[in-house]
């Protein structure tokens, strides 16, 4: 047996193609076994570069290969994907060794990794926005089964967002279905950016995102780098905190300079957020804040006609503690703390004619809960119910008006006057007015303060006043600082005024009326908040 031949065999038992490359990196000679049926064989690959039988993320590891080989020396093992024709790829493994005799040529045997595939790319559904995978996670979350732990993972893909054409719309394509294929139900990633994915997925799927994501980018000649991360979704929060964190950490993603680890971040807000929540419901329970109440005038006599009961926490802004209740579903409780606490300040001796607005968010309203603790708590004294006003506020929007419109008939009916809050800076605020009784429409404050010198606030206003007349519905302006904006909206034909003109909020109701003078003009409105937005 001829040594050359002994040798070629012993060569064979270790790999299916020799290829030896000259200085260029074109093909000086090969020979071996075709990557694929119908596929030429090596030996047609003479004299062309080896470049044009590899996809393009194996140029890059093969070149790295060369680049660092010294004479002597045999190479590590590179992964690289043999093109076979249009449609089809095959992975391979190709080792390369310098022999000093044969410098500058190059030796490399490469072996064939499972059998060749079609290059199809996957069909997966289309990847959610932010607001898409909220949603899906708001679902998920409620529904999930006892014991099913999930995660919300983060993929970084750099240079996704600079490819073209086909190909590089076929990449996105595989990149989109390697997430999806990993998320749970198939659904579930979302797009937040060009280059930044998340996903919920099962917390027990170990499998490596970003080598998926790689080789999804591989199949197509792409040598992407992705980075994956992820965070539980803790199975003792409430969906409703996980949502919050979620959002915060979304949109922390979409704004300019993202963010650095959203994984940290999430896993973060939501410790703080579930934190935030048990402070709020100890704080409610305890009733540890108090209220202050601010007068609201009859235009007509200038004499006190009731009050609003504005919640204080001490440090903390009313505004930011009262929006993180509501988002957390915390707020139904806390009306009906702020009720009780008003009602018990309308029995104390001295305030027996005394007629107390209190707030109550729409989200209370979704439920017969705070209809039947208001009876409960003037069951007793049924003509208290003649003192109460409640101010529906905007910042949760009723989700069923008809439903919500029966409550508040029924509380009208028992005596109770009803106010939409805010009015004007919500979508909702005609919804509401077009199809819930009340008695009142609040006009915000935004709208008011410049009423004297602003023409469009005038004429805004001066229509909804004709509006809300027409409708017998009585108005109340907020934020009236000056006597001059106090003169427009009199001259408008509002019926109530409310503002650091006639008062500030106080532990007890005033009912005479100090020494009117304006707001200093460089403490406007700072450190108070007149109402809850």
């Amino acid at each position: 047996m001829l040594k050359k031949s002994r040798l070629l065999g012993l060569a064979f038992a270790a790999a299916d193609i020799l290829v030896e490359l000259d200085g260029d990196g074109r093909i000086a000679f090969a020979i071996g076994s075709a990557p694929a049926p119908g596929c030429e064989t090596p030996e047609a690959w003479v004299g062309s570069h080896l470049h044009e039988r590899l996809g393009k993320a194996s140029r890059a590891a093969i070149a790295a290969v060369i680049d660092d080989l010294g004479d002597g020396a045999r190479s590590p093992a590179a992964e690289i994907l043999l093109i076979c024709g249009d449609t089809l790829v095959r992975r391979a493994r190709l080792r390369a060794f310098r022999l000093p005799q044969l410098a500058p040529a190059l030796s490399c045997a490469i072996t064939f990794e499972g059998a060749p595939f079609a290059l199809a790319v996957p069909r997966c559904p289309p990847l959610l926005d932010g607001a898409g995978l909220l949603e899906r996670a708001r679902s998920k979350l409620i529904d999930a089964p006892a014991g099913e732990a999930m995660a919300l993972a983060f993929v970084d893909v750099p240079g996704l967002s600079s490819v073209e054409g086909e190909q590089g719309e076929r990449a996105t394509a595989r990149v989109n279905a390697a997430l999806q294929s990993a998320s749970l139900d198939g659904s579930s990633a979302a797009r937040l950016t060009p280059e930044r994915f998340a996903l919920i997925k099962n917390a027990a799927d170990g499998r490596d995102l970003a080598a998926e994501v790689r080789e999804a980018g591989e199949a197509e000649g792409y040598a992407f780098s992705p980075r994956a991360a992820e965070a539980a979704l803790q199975d003792t929060a409430d969906p409703v905190s996980t949502l919050k964190a979620m959002r915060f950490t979304i949109e922390g993603c979409l704004r300019d300079g993202g963010l650095d680890h959203p994984e940290r971040t999430f896993a973060q807000t939501l410790k703080k957020t579930l934190s935030d929540a048990d402070k709020f419901r100890v704080m409610v329970k305890a009733r540890q804040f108090d209220l202050h109440y601010q007068p609201i005038v009859d235009l007509k006599t200038g004499a006190v006609h009731h009050f609003e009961a504005l919640a204080r926490f001490g440090a903390n802004g009313p505004a930011t503690v009262l929006h993180m209740a509501e988002e957390l579903g915390l707020i139904e409780d806390f009306d009906l703390a702020v009720l009780e606490k008003a009602v018990r300040k309308m029995r104390q001796p001295g305030n027996g004619l005394v007629k107390v607005a209190v707030n109550v968010s729409a989200a209370s309203l979704a439920t017969d809960t705070y209809l039947t603790a208001l009876a409960r708590l003037t069951a007793a004294e049924p003509r208290e119910r003649h003192r109460l006003v409640l101010e529906v506020t905007e910042t949760a929007a009723l989700a069923d008006l008809e439903a919500a419109d029966k409550r508040l008939r029924a509380i009208r009916k028992s005596g109770v006057k009803i106010c939409i809050d805010d009015f004007g800076v919500g979508s909702a605020s005609f919804d509401y007015l077009r199809g819930l009784s009340v008695d009142t429409v609040k006009i915000d404050g935004s709208f008011i303060r410049d009423l004297d010198v602003n023409p469009r606030s005038r004429t805004l206003v001066t229509h909804l006043v004709e509006l809300c007349a027409s409708l017998q519905l009585t108005t109340v302006a907020e934020m009236i600082e000056t006597e001059a904006v106090e003169q427009a909206v009199r001259s408008i034909g509002v019926d109530y005024g409310q503002g650091w003109l006639f008062g500030r909020a106080t532990p007890e109701p005033i009912t005479t009326l100090q020494d009117r003078a304006p707001a200093p003009a460089l403490a406007r409105r700072r450190g108070a908040v007149v109402g809850w937005g």
